[in-house]
């Protein structure tokens, strides 16, 4: 597998991974996005746009800041897996697989904080999870074909 990978894909490996790590720690360990280490109920939402409606409707109470955090917050973090999907895996050049895997992965990010009572399952946030995912595939498809435009204008140029 890493002899046939090229220096690009190499580095989008070692890119990935530490977006992993991070993503991990701040799903589950990071105190200051709301990881009670002692939360006794299991917490859920199993209706589609009930929280992103709850965080709409009380932004002026709640703030802001905590309504960019979910609705914004819950894309933005999928981005990069969308995005790197595709470098590290030749399979997940299809749309629907690189859209596939940021579900799934995404599923079992809401499955493990449910099951281990950290956060909670939210189904708003497999559907947000899910677009930053799509984002960060369509921005990966735009970098590439600049990069097809710009290598064939420049052997056109030489």
């Amino acid at each position: 597998m890493i002899r046939n990978t090229t220096r690009n894909q190499k580095f989008g490996w070692v890119l990935f991974i530490l977006y992993l790590a991070s993503l991990v720690y701040f799903m589950f360990f990071a105190e200051s996005f709301g990881r009670d280490p002692v939360q006794r109920d299991y917490a859920y939402n199993l209706e589609l746009f009930k929280e992103i409606k709850r965080f709409y409707h009380y932004r002026q109470q709640l703030g802001m800041k905590a309504f960019l955090l979910n609705v914004v917050g819950n894309v933005a973090a999928f981005i990069p897996c969308g995005f790197f999907l595709p470098i590290v895996s030749r399979r997940s050049r299809r749309w629907y697989n690189a859209v596939l895997i940021c579900f799934g992965f995404s599923l079992c990010i809401e499955v493990t904080q449910l099951v281990f009572k950290v956060g909670s399952f939210d189904v708003d946030d497999l559907l947000l999870n899910t677009g930053g995912g799509v984002i960060g595939y369509i921005s990966y498809r735009v970098v590439q074909t600049i990069r097809i435009r710009r290598k064939i204008h420049a052997k056109k140029a030489a």
